[in-house]
């Protein structure tokens, strides 16, 4: 078994209390003389000036008491009315901007055609059995300062978002860039290869094609667009350790560099708040214990940590994410959709995340010319894992698609796996 190693390339008023057996009447200044019960003569009342003979000053409090209370409800009705005013125009607000955002000349969005994306047909099943109530989006993160999103640059991290509609809730899995799989057009090589060669469309239908799966839709983001999500964001907190540190400061560095902005060390371990470039630069790291796949998992992390920011963010916080993020993506998502999402982003949460091939049905060998690859010892095991942990379909049967794809695996990378 070889050890696994990358290639060369990087990727909210108290009510005034009433005086009780006080010589001051509310509001008003005594003239120093007492009297039992009554107000001495040229002293004032409350709002008006006494006559001189003797009222007890409590028959003229109830009425105005009254008075005073329904101002009070009015005031308070007055806000309330203001305030749901306010809120409704931030919604607007938020609407317009990101209208505007999304028709600018510079928008990610793209229509994919969805036949040019592979399904394979027993999915269709599961669609409405297994799979039923859940949506699944692609994320794709490119190795790219240019900007180049749309294709001829590798996809290093690819995970999927399936989304339980019903409940809100969310789990993450990332295929390992260099997991040995059916590009879609049956050749076989690492899959990230896939979104160079083809852009979403095939490195969607390459998903679909070896894990039984039924995405149309994705986001893609290069270092630019991820370094500003976070810092629209404020920050994500990270707990850095000793053996990350320094990795986490060199890249972060080089990214700075061909971002052509300036970026703040890391100092300390633990716990922190990590801006946009600290975070991406974590992203990246790789060289300690767990190669990539330790990476794969902290860029779980800073997803999982990205989507607890949004939660506390602001409706304004929200808007300037989308106006730093949606030029510096890529995605099939409408502007509808991310409304609704933005509308409910208290709804969902991210329980759990894992890795595919997963790790006790996997190993890592150099597989002739296309080197150190990520082999799933088995597709059919792992897509039968894949779906229990997304879908909990513990008895779930891969497509004759998959199975196809597991024996091809399995006989190109015989000779390479001890």
């Amino acid at each position: 078994m070889t050890k696994y190693n990358e290639d060369a390339y990087e990727e909210e008023r108290r009510p005034v209390k009433k005086s009780s057996g006080s010589s001051k009447s509310s509001g008003a200044k005594s003239s120093g003389t007492r009297s039992s019960g009554t107000k001495a003569s040229g002293t004032k009342s409350t709002g008006a000036k006494s006559s001189g003979s003797g009222k007890k000053s409590s028959e003229k409090k109830k009425p105005t008491s009254k008075k005073n209370s329904r101002k009070e409800q009015e005031k308070k009705k007055r806000r309330r009315i203001v305030l749901f005013i306010l809120e409704i125009a931030v919604l607007l607000v938020m609407v317009v901007v990101l209208y505007g955002v999304m028709t600018a000349e510079k928008t990610g969005k793209v229509e994919l055609d969805e036949e040019d994306i592979i399904i394979n047909d027993t999915v269709k099943q599961a669609e409405e059995t297994t799979m039923k109530g859940y949506r699944n989006i692609a994320l794709f993160g490119v190795d790219s300062t240019t900007g180049a999103l749309t294709k001829n640059t590798r996809s290093d991290t690819i995970m999927i978002a399936s989304i339980n509609q019903d409940t809100g809730e969310c789990k993450l899995v990332s295929v390992y860039r260099d997991t040995y799989l059916n590009l879609s057009n049956d050749s076989y090589n690492k899959c990230n290869s896939a979104y160079a060669k083809g852009g979403p469309e095939m490195a969607i239908s390459m998903l679909n094609m070896n894990l039984d799966m039924n995405i149309t839709d994705f986001v893609t983001v290069g270092f630019a667009g991820l370094t500003d999500t976070v810092d629209a964001l404020g920050g994500v907190y990270i707990d850095v350790d000793d053996a990350e540190i320094s990795h986490l400061n060199n890249y972060q560095l080089c990214i700075a560099e061909d971002l052509k902005r300036s970026y703040t060390p890391v100092t300390t371990t633990g716990y922190q708040l990590l801006d946009g470039l600290q975070a991406t630069g974590y992203c990246r790291i790789r060289y300690t214990a767990g190669d990539d796949f330790k990476r794969a998992e902290r860029q779980r992390e800073v997803l999982t940590a990205v989507a607890d920011q949004a939660k506390k963010a602001s409706p304004t916080q929200l808007v300037n994410t989308a106006n730093s993020v949606f030029e510096e993506v890529y995605t099939s998502l409408d502007l509808s959709e991310i409304v609704e999402l933005l509308g409910d982003i208290n709804k969902y949460y991210i329980s759990e995340t894992a890795g595919f091939p997963a790790e006790e049905h996997r190993v890592t060998a150099t597989i002739g010319s296309k080197g150190s690859c990520v082999v799933p010892l088995n597709l059919e095991e792992n897509v039968i894992w894949l779906h229990d942990f997304l879908f909990e379909a513990e008895t779930y049967t891969p497509s004759a698609m998959v199975k196809d794809c597991s024996a091809q695996i399995e006989a190109d990378t015989a000779n390479y796996v001890n």
